[in-house]
């Protein structure tokens, strides 16, 4: 069993520093992807579907009506309870209107330029009469993040079709409309504006607060240009047979307080089939409006509206709130979990804090309200940080219990067990788009010499890449290498700066160690390490030629510094190919990044005009319908943001993605050398399995079986015992196992875990007696005592720069250039319980020497660095 090289507890805590203790409550986790790389269904029963019949009538002059064909259109969603913010739900329908003229970018006010799209909102309230008014679903409860979404200000008679809706009321028909009292002029001066029409659809805000909507300064402050998050309301698109999908992010009051939804506060997501509107009888002769309401689309179904060409507003998302439109909505009830300080808020014992991997994060979230409202159980905190930092918290003396997802040396006395808590994993997320507006790619394919190119920074990036010495001549991108192109036909082959890279960790992780053991077990990406250039001519960049893997810490090696002309690189020398691969400090920040399509790449340059100075910063988000990013996840993140996850080569010819099946294969191999130790997962025999999942990870919770605190030795026992039993049952709720995780049970292939699992618990509770001698005594770790349970050791938090982490500084290369020898499958996280002996004192002021030494020392290492010197 190969034991990995770990670092001193002095390193290890300021490791910790650097990357800050993340929020001790991770986001919910979910279920990993299926084949086609798409998210699996949720865990939970509590889906939605429901049929109705949509029919657009027209009233003739005479009072008569005529009525298209009628559309039966059933919609459903995937996961309606228990929603945590940012999460994505799957929406589908069927029988819709098939939709003409489609957007490049379906989301906010880029989607209104369309025919016969299906409008999905999130909406404060309930469609339930028996509830009070203010509870109740209305088009002034809805979220939009501009006013175009909702308000029709100074129109001609000729585009004010709303005011022939046949079902609007009297009210709704006049000039003016849709706010009672209608805003002054002082406040909206160009509302009302004869003989100009004017339609306010105001937003009430959670608090009782009512903007207007009528321009700009009246919205919610949600809704400012550059809001921290971009819109998640959308216009999709149905296809030529009347179907669609998509994937609908929803907002908690953490992110929107404004909507305010929230455990408390019942909200729902509308959906809108946009039919056409019903028109009144026409005036003799008809009127321009009377005329407009009757219209039926100028795009033929299933075109596209590239250049944004007006469409007719009757058939239109912008008017999904008038009432023919609103009357054929479909109200999906949304409920949400606690919130992630719900602990805190419920429970004033102090926490015991468990330290390590983030994997678990998700389960956490949901396992800690089945503590903290329990008067029987202690308070689980889950503290998220490096499984290194966190195993030498728990050997020293400073946490009850660790939760890593390997092997890590021992360098105390003291035994320690390793009690499987979760199987999860990682995976390489993606979001691409296809070209011509064809909609997300959702097979990818990757191997492992593919990864190593992007690990390696041997992709140029652009044009300031192609000076690089040695591999001038490589592709700028992964989208535009060969390889990737027979592996995945029919994506555009324009590069992209975040094509050249691959969103990763920054700090060291079990994670990264078992992503380049992938590496390691593949002779074609061994081969370009080592120098061979691929069957193409593609070439490894020669800083990190013979770079020895597996490893936990990846380096940013290469200090290429391109010569330029630009005036603002000039001010700001750097070393690119580092901007490129910008590593961050979490997994949670990737996720976010994919989820926004947002690279971290941070090569934009640009004169400020406040401090008169250029600067570097972080690029923009990418466009929709262009988008291309890959980044390393958790499985639990991917499946709560809806993430797709790639399938990785194992046999030749064979790709797997992270599935149930896939999961319980991997286990299926993993071994356990001795009783109460991690397993190992040969990446030898995943590749030769061709059915595991080669990021299959198992978390374990590790804890110190002698010289443990009895009260902390108690609750970590308790721990593993709960977590194994029901925190192993699918579902949303509270003490439940999110999506994402293969559950461990009893019986089947994941029968060896629980059993590990249950005989850890014993020998954490009974604690093994010191044995007699010199050698006996307290503990036996590098440093602490054993301490209770009064709270979180953990250093402080270390805030992230706006914008995105700024890269990290750079390693020097290891200094063995061969090759590691195969090494055996990395165990995987556990979570662990905490003691605080060094809270009071030392601990808290080595971690601050510890931060400023990283601030001074390495703070300046990420743009520029200098050429390392040869040995």
């Amino acid at each position: 069993m190969r034991a990995p090289t770990r670092r001193p507890l002095v390193a290890a805590l300021l490791a910790v520093v650097a990357a800050g203790v993340l929020a001790w409550v991770p986001a919910t986790s979910s279920t990993a992807s299926t084949a086609s790389s798409a998210p699996a269904a949720r865990a939970g029963q509590d889906g939605y579907r429901a049929t109705k019949t949509l029919t657009r009538v027209l009233t003739n002059a005479d009072g008569s009506t005529y009525s298209f064909p009628s559309h039966q259109v059933t919609v459903t969603a995937d996961q309606t309870q228990n929603l945590r913010g940012r999460q994505r739900i799957q929406v589908s329908w069927t029988g819709a209107q098939p939709s003409a003229g489609r957007a490049s970018n379906p989301y906010g006010e880029n989607g209104l330029l369309q025919e016969y799209p299906v409008v999905i909102l999130q909406c404060r309230g309930t469609d339930d009469p028996s509830l009070p008014k203010a509870k109740q679903l209305s088009p002034q409860t809805c979220w939009t993040a501009s006013v175009a979404q909702r308000s029709q200000i100074t129109r001609s008679e000729g585009d004010a079709v709303w005011t022939h809706d046949l079902e609007a009321a009297p009210a709704d028909k006049e000039r003016v409309s849709g706010a009672d009292p209608f805003p002054s002029a002082e406040q909206c001066p160009t509302a009302d504006i004869a003989p100009y029409a004017t339609r306010l659809t105001p937003f009430v805000a959670a608090k009782g607060t009512v903007f207007p909507a009528c321009d700009a300064q009246n919205m919610p402050p949600e809704a400012a240009v550059g809001a921290a998050f971009p819109p998640a309301e959308l216009a999709a698109f149905s296809d030529e047979n009347g179907a669609g999908s998509a994937q609908f992010e929803v907002r908690s009051d953490v992110e929107n307080e404004s909507l305010g939804c929230s455990h408390t506060v019942a909200c729902s997501v509308v959906v809108i089939p946009i039919n056409g509107l019903s028109c009144d009888a026409p005036s003799t002769p008809p009127t321009n409006a009377d005329l407009a309401c009757r219209k039926g689309g100028r795009f033929t179904p299933g075109s596209s509206n590239f250049a944004n060409d007006g469409v007719d507003a009757a058939v239109s998302p912008a008017l999904w709130w008038s009432a023919s439109n609103w009357e054929n909505r479909f109200s999906i009830p949304i409920t949400f979990g606690l919130p992630p300080d719900a602990c805190d808020i419920l429970d004033p014992r102090p926490p015991t804090g468990f330290y390590g991997s983030e994997l678990l994060a998700q389960a956490a979230l949901q396992w800690s309200p089945a503590y903290c409202l329990n008067d029987g159980r202690f308070k689980f905190q889950l503290n998220q940080m490096s499984d290194e930092a966190g195993w030498n918290l728990m050997e020293s003396g400073g946490g009850a219990a660790a939760e890593v997802s390997s092997e890590h040396e021992q360098r105390g006395t003291d035994p320690v067990g390793y009690a499987p808590t979760a199987v999860t994993g990682f995976s390489i997320g993606y979001v691409i788009d296809r070209p011509d507006n064809a909609g997300e790619f959702t097979r990818l394919r990757l191997n492992a010499r593919l990864i190593a190119k992007l690990m390696t920074e041997s992709y140029l990036g652009s044009d300031l890449g192609r000076g690089h010495p040695g591999i001038g001549g490589n592709p700028l991108a992964i989208m535009s290498d060969p390889e990737f192109q027979q592996l995945n036909p029919g994506l555009s082959s324009n590069a992209q700066e975040a094509g050249a890279t691959l969103l990763s960790l920054s700090n060291s992780s079990d994670v990264i160690e078992q992503l380049t053991d992938y590496i390691a077990h593949d002779k074609d990406a061994m081969a370009f390490l080592h120098g061979k250039a691929d069957p193409w001519g593609m070439k490894v960049n020669p800083e990190y030629r013979d770079i020895a893997v597996p490893t936990a810490e990846w380096p940013l090696l290469d200090s290429y510094i391109p010569e330029t002309e630009n005036t603002c690189r000039q001010k700001n020398p750097a070393v690119y190919f580092s901007q490129l691969a910008a590593p961050v400090t979490t997994m949670r920040k990737i996720a976010e990044a994919l989820l926004d399509s947002w690279p971290n790449v941070q090569t934009r340059c640009e004169f400020d005009q406040s401090t008169q100075l250029y600067k570097l910063g972080r690029i923009d988000r990418q466009s929709f319908g262009a988008r291309f990013m890959l980044g390393v996840v958790s499985l639990g993140d991917a499946d709560r943001y809806g993430l797709r996850s790639a399938a990785l080569e194992t046999k030749p010819g064979t790709y797997v993605a992270p599935t149930d099946r896939s999961l319980g294969a991997a286990v299926g191999l993993a071994k356990q050398d001795e009783p109460l130790q991690p397993f190992t997962l040969d990446q030898g025999a995943v590749r030769s399995s061709g059915a595991a999942y080669p990021g299959t990870m198992v978390v374990y919770t590790a804890a110190r079986l002698r010289n443990l605190d009895a009260a902390d030795a108690a609750k970590v026992a308790q721990f593993v015992r709960v977590s194994t039993s029901e925190g192993q049952r699918p579902g949303s709720g509270n003490g439940e196992l999110p999506g994402g995780f293969l559950p461990i049970r009893s019986s089947g292939v994941t029968q060896k875990l629980h059993a590990s699992a249950l005989a850890v618990a014993t020998a954490i509770e009974k604690q093994t007696p010191a044995p007699a001698g010199p050698g006996s005594g307290p503990p036996s770790g590098p440093g602490g005592a054993p301490g209770g349970s009064t709270g979180p050791v953990g250093p402080p938090a270390v805030s992230s720069p706006p914008g995105g982490d700024a890269p990290a500084s750079k390693p020097t290369k290891p200094p063995s250039a061969a090759p590691t020898a195969p090494a055996e499958a990395v165990t995987m996280p556990a979570t662990q319980p905490v003691s605080s002996g060094l809270a009071g004192g030392f601990l808290p002021t080595l971690l601050i020497f510890g931060l400023v030494a990283l601030a001074v020392g390495g703070g300046l290492r990420f743009f520029v660095r200098p050429p390392r010197s040869t040995p």
